[in-house]
C-alpha cells in the first residue's frame, strides 16, 4: 500500500513539474512578445525624433521637393501616433511610411550633389536606415515569437495548461490574408534577365 501512495505521489509530482514547465515557458515566451512590442516603439521613437532633424536640415535645398515634405509630415505622424497608442496596427503602419520614405529620400540624396555632401544630412539618412534595420529586424522577432507561443499553445499537452490558464493566441502583426502578397504571379516566376552591356 505504502509503495502505490508513494508512486502516486511521485507521479503527481512529476506531473505538477511539467504543468509549471509548460506554464513558465508560457510566460516566457509571452513576456518575450511585450518586450519585442516595447522595442518596435522604442524604435519608433526614435525615429519621430529623427525625422523633423532630417526634414530641417534638407529644407533649404529641397524647396522645389514639396511631395518629399509631405511625405516626411506624414511619416513623421504616423510614427508619433503608433509611438503613443502601441497599437500593431499603428506601429505596421508607421514600419510601412518609414520603408516608403526612406528610399525615396535616399534616391533624392543620391540625385543632389550638395544634399549628398552635406554631413549633417548623410548622419540622419545613416541614423534612419540603422533604425529602419532595427525595425525590421524587432518585427521579425515579434512575427517569430508570436508563431512559437501560438503553437504551443495549441499542441497537446501544452493546450491543456493553456487552456486552465486562459493563454490566448497572440495576435502578432496583423497582415491581410487575401491580396496580390499572398500569390506569386507568372510573371514573378520568369527568370530575371540581366543586361550588363549597357
Amino acid at each position: 500500500m505504502g509503495s502505490i501512495a508513494s508512486f502516486l505521489l511521485i507521479a503527481v509530482v512529476a506531473i505538477g513539474l511539467f504543468a509549471v514547465g509548460i506554464y513558465n515557458s508560457l510566460v516566457s515566451i509571452r513576456t518575450q512578445i511585450k518586450a519585442s512590442i516595447q522595442e518596435i516603439g522604442n524604435q519608433l521613437k526614435r525615429q519621430a525624433s529623427l525625422i523633423p532633424n532630417l526634414e530641417s536640415a534638407t529644407k533649404s535645398y529641397l524647396k522645389h521637393e514639396k511631395g518629399i515634405f509631405k511625405l516626411l509630415t506624414d511619416t513623421r505622424k504616423s510614427v508619433n501616433k503608433a509611438s503613443k497608442s502601441n497599437s500593431l496596427k499603428d506601429i505596421d503602419k508607421a514600419i510601412d511610411k518609414i520603408n516608403t520614405m526612406v528610399p525615396k529620400i535616399n534616391v533624392l540624396v543620391e540625385s543632389n550633389p550638395q544634399l549628398k555632401a552635406d554631413t549633417t544630412v548623410n548622419k540622419f539618412m545613416s541614423e534612419l536606415a540603422d533604425t529602419a534595420d532595427k525595425l525590421s529586424y524587432a518585427r521579425r522577432s515579434l512575427i517569430d515569437l508570436s508563431q512559437r507561443f501560438n503553437q504551443k499553445i495549441v499542441v497537446f499537452p501544452n493546450n491543456i495548461i493553456a487552456n486552465i490558464f486562459g493563454f490566448k493566441e497572440e495576435k502578432g502583426l496583423g497582415t491581410p490574408m487575401s491580396g496580390s502578397h499572398t500569390s506569386v504571379s507568372n510573371e514573378e516566376t520568369k527568370d530575371v534577365k540581366i543586361n550588363l552591356d549597357n
